[in-house]
């Protein structure tokens, strides 16, 4: 069932991004009398699944699910046409048009994803609002359990207060800021200090294959005391809060677990909060540390508000308001992807392993279907597509539009036979990157 949700909205939300990104295509084209042969979601090699002309254009769906496409006449695209290309031009051929009309049917696909992102963060926070915590709230500062981030000066208990010289203001920030920073301000004990991150720390990370990388403290919540346990006739009960053992305060997770390590092979006394009161239960430690309780260190915004652990604001937005937030949540990841972007294109930060294909994508989704986490996944994949596109590589909407602001410039267009070898180059090209990123997700499923 986990698999079936996580295709549908995989499927749901790529389908609903191509053919919105082909439509910016197709609007332009029509109204600039253009003609377009066929409007495709994924590609139609050898056979279609489904397919229906109306007009003068054929609309389909074609089996192999790696994007989609419309066929403008006149265009040298990825279909090779060049049969058509060698015909004398026709009016309402792509290459009878002008150069400006041109450019904008090859700017409409990215101005849609750049519009539908934008449009879905108005959407959500309109009806979601926006919870969040702010980062002076952390009074205790962080869990930083990744070996990598401590072997560089980052360590459980520091309060991260600037990346480079911008203040973190809330705790979502933090985790992708300190990804692709140099210089973090740090409190430690109440002693403020910049650690430099190494260069290739995103090369360390992912080689060092670790889950945990930077994250909220949070207490130590029994939710089970199985029956096999050697604890079981302690009198610990579920929602119980080890808040102490031996005198020695365990208000957060991280804290019982250093402690446990003290305690190998002992009875203690743990002081567990249970209903707003605290009782003192026997407990015991095993030789190798372990409790024998089911525990969990996480919990949602309202239960760690009522415990008293940390203060969240939540905010909420009329429609004029959620127009500006909107906008600036659609630039701020726009200005978060450029910069992995950069990262990944620089070699010395190994950001390039981090790359991943259709099923890094597939990952990101939940395991149950949420529309809030839908809707904010699709509105970063658009981002994502647009800038992507963007780029000067021939055979992809920045490559021709890279020839189009050279042709308005100069006012001479390179030839077809230019074109043809640049789209061939920039296809293979493409087909490369594909399978490099795709590569990377098997070397990742084999090899962890």
């Amino acid at each position: 069932m986990e698999f079936v949700i996580k295709i549908s909205q995989f499927l749901l939300s790529l389908s609903l991004l191509i053919v919105l990104h082909e439509l910016g295509h197709f609007i332009p084209a029509k109204l600039f009398k253009t003609r377009v042969e066929k409007f495709y979601l994924f590609f139609d090699v050898k056979f279609s699944l489904f397919k229906k002309k109306i007009g003068e254009t054929v609309y389909g769906i074609g089996w192999l699910p790696l994007g989609g496409y419309v066929k403008i006449s006149g265009m040298i695209d990825e279909s090779m046409d060049t049969e058509q290309m060698a015909q004398e031009p026709q009016p309402w051929e792509f290459r009878s048009k002008p150069a400006w009309q041109r450019l904008i049917i090859m700017l409409g696909g990215v101005t849609v994803n750049f519009l539908l992102a934008i449009l879905i963060y108005i959407g959500m926070s309109y009806f979601y609002g926006d919870t969040f915590l702010p980062n002076d709230s952390i009074e205790d500062g962080l869990l930083i359990e990744s070996t990598v981030a401590n072997k560089a000066g980052l360590l459980t208990g520091d309060k991260i207060l600037a990346v480079d010289g911008d203040k973190i203001e809330t705790f979502s920030e933090i985790s992708e800021k300190v990804l692709f920073g140099k210089d973090i301000l740090i409190e430690r004990e109440g002693r403020q200090s910049t650690v430099h991150m190494p260069e290739d720390f995103l090369s360390q990370l992912m080689d060092a294959k670790e889950k945990g990388f930077i994250s909220i403290r949070e207490p130590f919540i029994v939710v089970q005391v199985p029956d096999t346990s050697y604890n079981k006739d302690s009198g610990f009960k579920e929602g119980d809060i080890i808040v102490a053992m031996n005198d020695i305060p365990t208000k957060y997770a991280d804290e019982v677990k250093v402690a446990l390590a003290q305690f190998k092979g002992q009875d203690i006394k743990a002081t567990v909060k249970r209903d707003d009161q605290e009782v003192t239960l026997p407990l015991s430690v095993t030789e190798d540390g372990k409790l024998g309780l089911v525990y969990a260190a996480s919990s949602t915004p309202k239960t760690l508000e009522a415990l008293g652990y940390y203060t969240f604001d939540v905010k909420d937005y009329g429609f004029i308001e959620s127009v500006p937030v909107g906008l600036n949540k659609a630039k701020d990841k726009l200005v978060s992807y450029w910069d992995q972007l950069g990262a990944i294109f620089s070699p010395s930060t190994g950001a390039y392993k981090g790359v991943g294909g259709f099923k890094a994508i597939y990952d990101i989704f939940p395991s149950n279907w949420s529309w809030q986490v839908f809707w904010s996944i699709t509105a970063f994949l658009s981002i994502m597509l647009g800038v992507l596109n963007l780029l000067p590589i021939p055979a992809l909407d920045g490559g021709h539009v890279a020839f189009l602001l050279y042709e308005i410039v100069s006012g001479r267009k390179p030839g077809d036979k230019f074109m043809e070898y640049a789209q061939m180059v920039g296809f293979f090209i493409l087909i490369a990157l594909v399978l490099f990123a795709n590569g990377n997700d098997i070397y990742k499923a084999i090899f962890g």
